[in-house]
């Protein structure tokens, strides 16, 4: 593949001024981009190089006949999801705060300097040999993926580097020949829109339109529901065609990031692309094996959910259900439908999914695990513990402050209990990627049973555990995610003091000459083998969410912003988004809610 070229500058500031002009000049500029700011950010505007191949002007092979506007009108009243915290006059506390979060900046910064230094424009730097490697098609997914987190930590001459080598990527100069759907629509496009959404930059959403283009080519098959990847050659030729055997979370978990660029670009045709999926779940919610959730798997071809048999909240499945109370405040309640599907899947996660482990002390925790349902033995638990499944605390919490839950609020709060007592449970102070516990048969408790634990209990590992059959970590921010939330609704400052020694158990077993790296094994007592690897979400969610836990709580305040499953901050909905002139959709004067889970004609 050819590196992308470099304009001249008059060919850039042409493009650029062309771009003004179809968007109505600088006034309607800003105004149609939801943007306070009537002076767009220029950097990287010089450098700006148009995607060789313009998926936009792509002529669909299953062209739809009307789409589902943005929902419009003023918001609706949304309680308040932060903590009112008191001002603080205490020196000690704040210094404290101050050391840890410059203890995290600092590890950030290594990182940055070594991607710079050995993976420019790789999607990951590899931090034991100090190379770089593209796992996500050659998009620099690290430099992207780490964009707002060199905004939030004030690095912003590391920033500004950045979004001017983003202006440089041609989104056809790949190194496959597919993408990840969804991989490459939380990181890239979730990375750009929220860069673009804390800077102002404009040249990040030129690119996000660019590559959402792109993506939404890939919603172009007989039925308009995506496959797992986007195959470029058969995106063109029109030949794709939806999957019969698709993790759910892939089809499911893009709504915010295409409700976003919808609301910043006034085009439709984003949120329209989604509200398909949004209906089809809506429609299929009560009719699967284990009613009010959706099988881990799911033929979307045909829209059969009928014959899926297990459940989980855990990988393959986590992003769908975190994203249906996130929508509900992008929105603005402007939309009932997420709401009303949050409330059915919470409702049958806590009756089935959650569990109560036996422990010698009794702790008062819980669980996310998995299930599978029977012909004949009905609903079955799994108690398997998943580090993926910890950022179930935090969506229990949200959900339970959005929709006044009370009662979620402490089942959040026991849930990321839960994955901190998980985490001081091994010796590395690191919970494993999935683990196997004992459940009680209730919530409320039960006794601790000895002989069953001599009998089938993993003896090296704390009482309680029955095992960790995938023992490793990588990297991954899902404890520390939850963590980052209860704080956030509870005020409770113990989870700051629980995130700083989770921080240091992290840097202690993860940190290389060049970086942070996975490590093999969180249950050995020496110090752990390290894999050379480094996943862009260390920098874009693990890091960052430790540095916000230790952040004054304005500083992406959960009440301004809703953050992707990528950790990714997106403005919630303060107003009606701008319209785009001549789109093909009848958009509403009033704050009536639309209907997305019927308005899915093709």
């Amino acid at each position: 593949m050819s590196l992308p070229h470099r304009p001249s500058r008059y060919v850039a500031i042409t493009a650029f001024l062309l771009f003004f002009i179809y968007l109505g000049g600088p006034r309607a500029v800003y105004e149609r981009l939801g943007s306070s700011d009537p002076t767009p950010g220029k950097i990287g505007m010089d450098r700006l190089v148009k995607s060789s191949f313009d998926w936009g002007k792509l002529k669909p092979r299953y062209p739809i006949s009307s789409m589902t506007p943005i929902p419009t009108g003023r918001p609706r009243s949304q309680p308040r999801l932060q903590y009112r915290y008191p001002p603080e006059t205490g020196i000690a506390y704040r210094d404290r705060l101050d050391s840890r979060r410059d203890e995290v900046r600092k590890v950030f910064k290594k990182n940055w300097k070594s991607y710079k230094r050995y993976a420019w424009m790789r999607d990951e730097l590899t931090p034991i040999s100090g190379s770089g490697k593209d796992t996500f098609g050659g998009w620099a997914a690290t430099l992207i993926d780490s964009l707002d987190t060199l905004w939030i930590m004030d690095l912003k001459e590391d920033f500004n580097e950045a979004v001017e080598a983003v202006a440089t990527i041609d989104w056809a100069n790949t190194t496959s020949t597919a993408c990840n759907i969804f991989e490459t629509t939380i990181r890239h496009l979730g990375g750009l829109l929220a860069a673009y959404d804390l800077s102002n930059e404009k040249v990040l959403l030129v690119k996000a339109v660019e590559l959402g283009d792109m993506l939404y080519a890939g919603f172009d098959t007989p039925n308009r529901m995506p496959g797992f990847w986007l195959d470029f050659e058969k995106a063109k030729n029109g030949e794709l065609i939806a999957d019969t055997h698709q993790p759910s979370a892939s089809p499911c978990s893009l709504s915010l990031e295409f409700t976003r660029l919808s609301q910043l670009t006034g085009d439709p045709k984003y949120y329209d692309a989604i509200t398909r999926i949004t209906g089809l779940l809506a429609e299929h919610q009560n009719s699967t094996k284990l009613p009010g959730m959706w099988p881990t798997f799911f033929n979307m071809r045909d829209g059969d959910f009928a014959e899926g048999n297990m459940f989980t909240v855990g990988g393959l499945a986590d992003s769908l259900y975190e994203y249906l109370p996130k929508m509900h405040a992008m929105l603005g309640s402007l939309e009932p439908v997420y709401e009303k599907m949050a409330k059915e899947a919470l409702a049958t996660i806590k009756e089935h999914l959650l569990f109560r482990p036996m422990l010698p002390d009794k702790e008062n925790i819980l669980f996310s695990g998995s299930v599978h349902v029977g012909k004949d033995e009905g609903v079955v638990l799994e108690a398997e513990g998943q580090h993926l499944s910890c950022f179930v605390g935090g969506m229990f919490a949200l959900s339970g402050r959005l929709f006044e839950l009370e009662e979620y609020i402490d089942i959040g709060y026991r849930l990321t209990k839960g994955c901190v007592f998980a985490y001081d449970s091994f010796p590395t102070g690191i919970m494993p990627e999935i683990f196997n516990m004992f459940p009680c048969e209730r919530l409320d408790g039960c006794d601790w049973d000895e002989e069953k634990w001599k009998n089938e209990g993993d003896h090296r590992l704390r009482k309680g555990f029955k095992g960790a059959p995938v023992p490793s970590y990588i990297l991954r921010p899902e404890a520390i995610e939850s963590v980052f939330l209860l704080h956030r609704i509870t005020g409770h400052r113990d989870f700051q003091d629980t995130a700083w020694r989770m921080f240091q158990s992290i840097q202690k077993a993860t940190e290389t000459e060049f970086g942070n790296a996975g490590i093999e094994d969180v249950t050995v007592r020496g110090p752990p083998k390290k894999k050379d690897s480094m996943e862009s979400f260390w920098l874009s969610e693990t890091l960052k969410y430790f540095y916000l836990t230790f952040s004054p709580p304005e500083l992406i305040s959960l009440d301004e912003y809703v953050l992707n499953t990528e950790a990714h901050p997106l403005k919630r909905m303060k107003q009606s988004p701008p319209v785009k002139p001549g789109s093909n959709s009848k958009q509403s004067e009033t704050a009536e809610p639309t209907a997305a889970a019927t308005t899915v004609a093709a």
